[in-house]
């Protein structure tokens, strides 16, 4: 029995089979039924990633189908999505004689960060812990009412994240805060589409925004000016994320919506903000910046280098202009919030408008 009559794997799809097959001859095939959809040549592939992508026609309009692959020892997780909905997961044994290589330059310091990460998020203990040292931390260097609100900030950002993810169907595992550094909302599958990297990005600063309106409110009723307070950090916090740098939230915007132009456009952009966030590091002197300028250009230089491979679906004309328009739209409303308390005569509600004017 050769390689082609052994399918690796049988999907169901609008009541057809869908078969992932290897010919023998280093090419893997998906057939829908027995009509061939796509192919990918093995030969000389060193990631660990594969995507056969393809569109159907049905009766009353056309879906694009993608199915995401990906090695893991000896075996393959899969990943279907439809519409860029994902439709089903799931992993298969990866036969001796398939070949899906793995990139061994990934097994770098990179790597081997990642891993760790991973161990030490395992521990749901650990989230407690962070949140007390990041509470701890806050109200050594300011108040425990300050402390308090730059945490909530946190978390109403970091939820809109992860909110985000629950509506693309990724599985999350919550949020972690990083005493004097931020937040984290850690996911457990892969994002598929430049879509759902811009709306996972910009829900954070979204969620942001939805707090610094509701502090308003609520300031305005009762005159309690911790409200205020909040409503002016969290547009500060959110507006600062905003910034076109990688790996802010704004810098993955701008990610997403220039690499769906062309590669060489994504990567001069990219590197124009990583120049930009150097700039404001050399100004304020922020330090810690310039460890996240670091990390986002490695990011930046590693997906220019396997754009051949990307397996994440590009905006269209309209996903572009969409995406840039929400940007600014929620850029100015931080921006709104922070105006509104221009001419108070507290130091700490005018400050960030100082900030922003210097």
């Amino acid at each position: 029995m050769t390689l082609r009559e052994i399918p690796l794997l049988n999907l169901e799809l609008f009541g057809k089979t869908l078969k992932l097959e290897n010919d023998g001859a280093g090419t893997q095939c998906l057939y829908w039924a027995d009509e061939l959809v796509s192919k990918v040549d093995l030969c000389g592939i060193t990631v660990s990633e594969i995507v056969h992508r393809f569109r159907l026609q049905q009766p009353d309009n056309s879906v694009e189908i993608s199915l995401n692959l990906q090695a893991k020892d000896q075996t393959v997780a899969y990943q279907l999505w439809v519409d860029q909905h994902q439709q089903e997961i799931g992993e298969f044994q990866l036969a001796a004689s398939t070949h899906l290589a793995k990139d061994k330059s990934r097994h770098s310091f990179m790597g081997l960060a990642a891993l760790v990460f991973k161990l030490f998020k395992s521990a749901k203990v650990i989230k407690v812990v962070l949140a007390g040292a990041s509470v701890a931390g806050y109200a050594w260097l300011f108040t425990v009412e300050f402390a308090l609100v730059i945490v909530a900030c946190l978390v109403v950002h970091e939820y809109g994240h992860v909110r985000a993810m629950q509506y693309f169907g990724i599985k999350t595992k919550g949020i972690y805060l990083i005493p004097f550094v931020g937040g984290l909302a850690v996911s457990d599958d892969k994002i598929n589409t430049r879509w759902q990297d811009v709306g996972i990005s910009i829900m954070g600063p979204c969620f942001g925004l939805f707090m610094s309106l509701a502090c308003l409110i609520i300031y305005s009723v009762t005159d309690i000016e911790l409200f205020a307070g909040a409503a002016v950090l969290s547009a500060l916090l959110n507006l600062f994320n905003l910034l076109p740098i990688l790996p802010l939230d704004g810098g993955h915007v701008l990610k997403s919506i220039s690499f769906s132009m062309r590669s060489w456009v994504g990567l001069s952009v990219c590197m124009a903000g990583i120049g930009l966030g150097l700039l404001l590091a050399y100004i304020f002197g922020l330090a810690l910046l310039v460890f996240f300028l670091f990390v986002g250009a490695i990011e930046v230089i590693f997906e220019w280098r396997q754009r051949h491979f990307s397996h994440l679906i590009p905006l269209d004309h309209y996903g572009q202009i969409f995406s840039t328009v929400w940007y600014f739209l929620v850029a100015a409303g931080h921006i709104a919030v922070i105006i509104s308390f221009a001419d108070s005569e507290n130091p700490i509600l005018s400050l960030p408008m100082k900030i922003l004017g210097s």
